[in-house]
Parts: structure tokens; sequence; C-alpha cells
């Protein structure tokens, strides 16, 4: 029970630490669809514990206020209406400090619960989904409000950091892996998202795979390359996004008198080219791989490759916030990076496993009702938080989306 208490605890502080930098009007802003205020995940975490947890375990429980429900839910159909997504930010009440006051509510409400032992044996499972659904959310605050502050002309700093010291990435040969059934996806007692599951077969041909990240080095060739003006690189409807959308470098990029620089959490920086790119589309990840004569993984090979790896590096809890360069890739360490840093995009379309059945109710549409035109990603980011990934763990994004810390990894066929 203790380490149940101290788990909650620990999540929830860790919300409220990565505001500790930001002012009242940073969390009120809504800079694209898909970006939510700072302020409206610290209410839609608590309102999570409300409606699955003291909703359903306490008796003639009363809401905290009528209408938090409906704004703060996020795309539970079967809990209720909810709040139109992009006018999320015209929404000035509650107040930080009420949303703040909220969380101290509903705190204090899980207290009461955690007392109990009969209520936590019976929740467990959603308790755990919760804090869980926290960290996630978490990785959402720091990739949101990096561009709410990247459309600020002032590019305000969220969090001070000192310049890593990078040094040139070698080059090193291909991992190769052999052909045959593999057990893919989660078997285990401990915690998996239900699109982790069930486990299966599942064959994988032959293949290769980079031994290290692409980096913004390697990036900028094809960019000097005129990558971005070459369709034959491009899906069609990739190609349709780049020019629409005006795309001519990966997002927070910008070139002034001739050089890169790139905006981070810290501020504006010069490009580093030791990093790995990140902030880039499925669309330009698979045209890189093209130009570059290979591909992308399928996420069963990241997950061959990645099943006798531990799940270190560089995550939320260093604090460093961006993508750094390997700290050794050698003959000895032939393989970095596949977890943190940057989210690898893979090939897959993001469908169900086989065998796969949503849970009942609400919480069955917490992945499954997404498994249409998204595709795959493994590994975690800066953002990510170490005790939430793991090899077996599906990220999920359309493949236009650049905002979150998102990078490449080329693969290809054995030879």
């Amino acid at each position: 029970m203790n380490d149940f208490v101290a788990a909650y605890c620990r999540v929830r502080e860790f919300s409220e630490k990565l505001c500790k930098t930001l002012q009242p009007e940073d969390c009120v802003i809504q800079t694209m669809p898909e970006v939510s205020p700072t302020k409206w995940h610290l209410a839609h975490t608590s309102w999570f514990f409300e409606t699955f947890i003291l909703q359903q375990a306490l008796s003639n429980y009363a809401p905290i206020h009528p209408q938090y429900a409906y704004l703060f839910n996020s795309y539970y159909n079967a809990a209720g209406k909810m709040h139109c997504r992009p006018k999320r930010g015209l929404v000035s009440r509650p107040t930080l400090r009420e949303t703040l006051e909220y969380r101290r509510h509903v705190d204090g409400l899980m207290d009461a619960i955690f007392e109990k032992a009969d209520i936590v044996e019976k929740f467990a499972p959603i308790i755990v989904l919760g804090l869980n659904h926290e960290q996630q959310h978490q990785e959402l605050m720091l990739t949101d409000i990096k561009h709410v502050f990247s459309e600020n002309p002032l590019r305000p700093v969220f969090r001070d950091g000192s310049r890593l010291k990078s040094a040139p990435v070698p080059v090193l040969p291909w991992l190769s892996y052999p052909a045959g059934v593999q057990q893919v996806g989660y078997d285990g007692d401990g915690f998996h998202f239900d699109n982790e599951a069930p486990q299966h077969r599942q064959f994988v041909e032959a293949f290769r795979l980079a031994p290290r990240l692409v980096t913004n080095g390697d990036y900028l060739e094809f960019i000097e390359e005129d990558g971005y003006r070459r369709p034959e690189f491009w899906l069609s409807l990739g190609w349709y996004t780049v020019n629409e959308q005006c795309w001519e470098a990966p997002l927070y990029w910008e070139k002034r008198d001739g050089s890169w620089l790139v905006f981070t959490l810290a501020g504006m920086r010069e490009l580093d080219k030791n990093e790995p790119v990140c902030h880039v589309s499925y669309f330009e990840a698979d045209a890189f791989a093209r130009w570059a004569g290979v591909r992308l993984p399928t996420e069963f090979e990241w997950e061959v490759a990645a099943t006798d790896l531990p799940s270190e590096g560089n995550f939320v809890e260093k604090e460093i916030l961006h993508p750094k360069s390997p700290e050794e890739i050698s003959a000895r360490r032939p393989l970095v990076q596949m977890f943190g840093d940057v989210w690898e995009w893979t090939s897959s379309s993001y469908s169900p496993y086989p065998g796969y059945v949503p849970a009942a109710g609400a919480l069955g549409e917490y992945n499954g009702k997404f498994m249409c035109n998204q595709y795959v990603l493994r590994g975690g980011s800066c953002a990510t938080s170490q005790s939430h990934i793991r090899k077996t763990y599906r990220n999920f994004f359309p493949p236009n989306a650049r905002w979150q810390f998102t990078g490449i990894r080329l693969a290809k066929d054995a030879v």
C-alpha cells in the first residue's frame, strides 16, 4: 500500500514540478488543435481520477464542479459530452489557481481511498492506468508548451539548460538480424496498455538496422540536396502536405544569415549536427529513408532489435529535455539510443494485434478507437518518463504530426 501511495504522490507532484517555471498566462494558450493548454492537462488528469475512481468508489459522491466533467473530458464518449478540443484555449475559467485547487481536492479524496484496502484492491488496475495516463500527459505538457513558446516572437525559455558537449558520431556497420518467427507484444504481470497485447507470433524476415539515430547533420544533407523539392522521395499525401504547409526543414529549425538555428525548451541555439534530428513527421522520415536508399523499420523489427536491451537513455527524469548525441557508440556497444531522446517512426500502421479486445465501457476507448490513419512509434523520448517505457510500448500519431520529439532510425532488407 505504501508503494502505491508513493507512486501516486510522485507522479502527481512531478506534473506540477514541470510547471514551476511557467506563469499563469503561459498555461492557458492553445496554438493549434493538437496542442492543449498546460492548465487543461493539469485538470484533465485530475478529472480522470475523479471520473473513473472517486465517482465509482464513493457512495453519494458529489462532483467537485458540475461543469468540470464537460470541460475536462478528452475523448471518452461513454463518459459523457465534452468541450470542443480546438477551443480549449478559449476557456479562461477555471483559473490556474482554481485548477490547482481542483487537483488538491482530488488528491485529498484519493488519500481517503488509499486508507481503504478493499477499495484499493478493487480499483488498483485503474489507479495504475491513471498514473501512466498522467505520465503521458506530462510528456504532452512539455511538447505542447514548447510549441506555445515557439509561437512567441520573444522565444521564451522554459527551463535553462547547460549546453551538452557533443562529439562526431562514428560510422559503424549496420546490425544484422536473422529471419524467424518471433514472439512480439507484452506478456507478463506488470502494467501495460491494452494495445501492447496479446503477445503473438510474428514472422520477421531477415533485416538490418542502423546502429544509431539519424543526426541533424545527416538530415542537412537531405535538405541541401533539395529533398523537400523532389517529389520522387515523397508519398503522395506527404508531397501534398509539404507544399500546402510550405515545409522546408524539421519543425523548430530556422535559417538566419545562412546558418541553421533550432528552438528548444532552453531557447534558441545553434543547430548541433551531432544530435538526433527530431520534430519530423512520418512523411519526412519516410522521404529521408527513400533518399538514403533504405527504409524505416517495422515495429516488429524494432522490437526484435530491442529485446535484450535495457530501457535506459535520455528520459525526462534527467531534465535535459532535448535529444543529445550518444555518449558511446562502438563495436562493444553497437546499438545505441533505442530508448529515450526521440520517438522512432516505424513503417507500421497502428492496428490491433491478433486477439485484441478493448476493455468494456469508457476505458475501452483509451487506445482501440484510434487504430486508423496512424503510424506506430517506439522507444520513448527525452520528454518520456523512464518508468513509463517498455520495449513493447506502442505510441502512435498521424503521419503529418511534428510537434512531438519524433526522429528517425533506418532499416533495410538483408542482402
